[in-house]
């Protein structure tokens, strides 16, 4: 199913997405183009829309049978998420990830697909248009960044953690007080951003791990792949691997190596 056929044609049409939907309104987007979906901190703009409009048309037409779970499709109908655990192959889009960076002006953003089947990531590609970024995972074949190869690699020996999380002011008691647990010598945590630019960072090593609360594949899928593919590994608090179907127990790490993974899941799990 997965041909460099396909997977350069995905590129064109992720990059296509980008020029004609997302880059002509980067920091000129009028206020009315700007909605808050579940309050200011969960946004959408006329973008966002646009480009999974565009990416739904020719991502099925890419691939016929296949169908598209977008961020907006399903804020619009939540049971288009189901179709992420049928035997159909699923594209899971994300337009916009770190629409308030895009909102702000900041080239901190980026678009997200996955390509999944029966639960299995397959392919996925993270596009960062504004710094002309773009790397690939194909699963067993490696992952790339404008072509060259990705190394997660490890971190240098007693060199503090540098692990991005979720934002605790957003998240369950539960899970706010796992979050809290990596507050301690030998790591350096910071809210996250982007999410798909985040397993960006780790898939060439420039970030050790990520700590995340929150299981919408569309955040996610597309950038554990690009980590596991670079040699990176994930696991939830419980220690079982994550699954795009969802159920998983939260938070979830990944990071460069199944070490860091689990000292990250151990601090979450307070073990």
């Amino acid at each position: 199913m997965i041909d460099e056929q396909l997977v350069a044609a995905v590129e064109e049409a992720v990059r296509e997405a980008a020029a004609v939907e997302i880059m002509p309104r980067f920091r000129r987007l009028a206020a009315h183009e700007v909605v808050e979906k579940g309050g200011p901190y969960d946004l959408v703009t006329v973008a966002d829309r646009g480009a999974e409009e565009h990416l739904t048309a020719a991502l099925t037409r890419l691939l016929p049978g296949s169908v598209v779970v977008g961020e907006e499709a399903v804020h619009a109908d939540p049971a288009v998420y189901e179709a992420i655990r049928g035997d159909a192959p699923v594209w899971i889009v994300d337009p916009v990830d770190g629409t308030r960076e895009f909102v702000h002006g900041d080239a901190g953003f980026c678009t997200l697909v996955a390509l999944a089947q029966g639960g299995e990531l397959r392919a996925s590609w993270t596009y960062a248009p504004a710094r002309d970024e773009m790397a690939i995972a194909v699963r067993g074949r490696g992952a790339t960044l404008n072509g060259r190869r990705l190394h997660a690699g490890s971190p240098d020996r007693g060199a503090p953690l540098r692990v991005a999380t979720s934002n605790p002011d957003y998240t369950t008691p539960e899970e706010k007080g796992a979050l809290l647990r990596l507050a301690v010598p030998g790591v350096e945590a910071r809210p996250c951003g982007s999410a798909g630019l985040e397993y960006l960072a780790i898939a060439r090593g420039e970030l050790d791990a990520v700590a995340f609360s929150w299981e919408l594949a569309w955040d996610h899928a597309a950038g554990l792949l690009l980590v596991e593919e670079a040699g990176g590994t994930d696991r939830t608090r419980v220690g079982e691997r994550y699954r795009i179907v969802g159920g998983n127990a939260l938070p979830f790490a990944v990071g460069r190596d199944a070490g860091v993974v689990e000292r990250v899941r151990g601090l979450l799990a307070g073990e």
